[in-house]
């Protein structure tokens, strides 16, 4: 199945059903009053997470959403029916951003959690709901109102506990293997992971969290570059981040220099995400020898934890996976018990979603740009060539 992680679509609540105009007209009975019954109310629409769903792929063949609409009402005080609730399946994970106010409206972050993204019209009433002590037979009716109607951006970014970050190649997806039972595609050349990947990890009975592998990512990717703004976003949701340095690149480049420039590029896509928690993590360390890894830490900074593994042999793996079980369950108990905590995740969370948005806003400010200066859309102009 593809993946696609962002999607824009029109819902299309229903419309109310209008009222009756009726009145009694039965044996022995030539005027009887009104009875002219109410309209149904319109169906609304809903964003519903389900679990199974891992992409939004579904949505791009489908970008017009209706519900559908409410009965008109009846005689004999019958009120009409009202319209089917829409319920669109959606990711586990989606944010959900009005195109026109680009206003975030909530994300869908549990599986049968639902959004309400567009509300039914009204229904309209029938004669029966104006009579009156001075007015017996009104004649009077209303229609239905129509439903709301709004063009939704989607965009998914996947839920985990850890984010692995790093340059193609850097041992992330092997990773990932090693420690839980996801199976990305591995192998030795750059660009392998092309979608985003969720592994469970266990340190053991009482713990386990949730790690995301994303593609590797270049310089430039804060510019869109190997669509780096694209997988950045799946990062957004993590709490920690780990940053998978290879300790012995093939273009034999300093591994430091490389691991800042990555970062530079984090803090250019979004200064909150820079500030999530970062633990380095050098990679393939049974390739060089003990004094070589030596004077690679060196050369990294100590103010934050610093790991060595190599996900061939093993070494390392169980320090850094209880380390970060701890660091994820100290996280979680913070959360559940302190109201400053659960603040504080809020608003880092909303800053996110902003800056997600702002910079999916100007990748398509871009994208239209270079659309518009191509070959292809040059203007010709023919000129009728005078006989001499």
């Amino acid at each position: 199945m593809n993946f696609l992680d962002e999607v824009t679509i029109t819902v299309n609540a229903g419309r109310g059903g209008d009222g009756c105009l009726s009145f009694l007209r039965r044996a022995n009975i030539a005027k009887g009053g009104p009875n002219g019954g109410n309209g149904g109310s319109g169906g609304s629409v809903y964003l519903v997470g389900d679990a199974s769903l891992t992409t939004l792929i579904d949505l791009h063949y489908k970008p017009i959403q209706k519900a559908s609409n409410g009965a008109p009402g009846g005689s004999s005080l019958k009120r009409g029916a009202d319209g089917k609730t829409l319920e669109i399946p959606v990711p586990v994970g989606t944010t959900v951003v009005d195109d026109e106010t680009l206003r975030v409206l909530g994300d869908v972050t549990k599986a049968s959690m639902r959004l309400n993204v567009a509300n039914g019209g009204k229904p309209g009433r029938g004669n029966a709901s104006f009579k009156t002590s001075t007015n017996r037979s009104p004649r009077e009716t209303t229609q239905g109102t129509s439903g709301e109607q709004r063009r939704l951006r989607l965009q998914l970014r996947v839920l985990a506990d850890v984010g692995l970050l790093g340059m193609p190649n850097a041992g992330k997806s092997t990773f990932l293997s090693v420690v839980s039972a996801s199976k990305p595609q591995v192998a030795e050349f750059p660009f392998t992971t092309l979608k985003p990947h969720l592994g469970v990890v266990r340190a053991n009975s009482d713990q386990s969290f949730v790690i995301a592998d994303v593609p590797g990512l270049i310089r430039g990717a804060s510019e869109g570059i190997g669509l780096g703004t694209r997988f950045m976003r799946h990062l957004t949701r993590t709490s920690i981040l780990l940053h998978l340095v290879e300790v012995k690149p093939a273009d034999e480049s300093v591994p430091v220099s490389n691991a800042n420039d990555i970062e530079k590029e984090l803090s250019k896509y979004s200064q909150t995400l820079a500030e999530t928690t970062i633990y380095t993590v050098l990679t393939k360390i049974d390739c060089i020898t003990e004094e070589e890894l030596i004077q690679i830490k060196k050369s990294f900074s100590h103010e934050r934890p610093l790991f060595a593994i190599s996900s061939h042999s093993g070494q390392g793996i169980d320090e850094l996976v209880d380390a970060l079980a701890t660091e994820v369950h100290h996280r979680k108990i913070s959360t559940a018990v302190s109201p400053d905590s659960r603040l504080a995740v809020q608003e880092r969370t909303d800053q996110l979603a902003t800056d997600v948005l702002t910079q999916s806003l100007a990748a398509r400010r871009q994208h239209a740009l270079d659309k518009s200066e191509s070959p292809e859309h040059c203007e010709v102009e023919y000129v009728k060539k005078s006989e001499s």
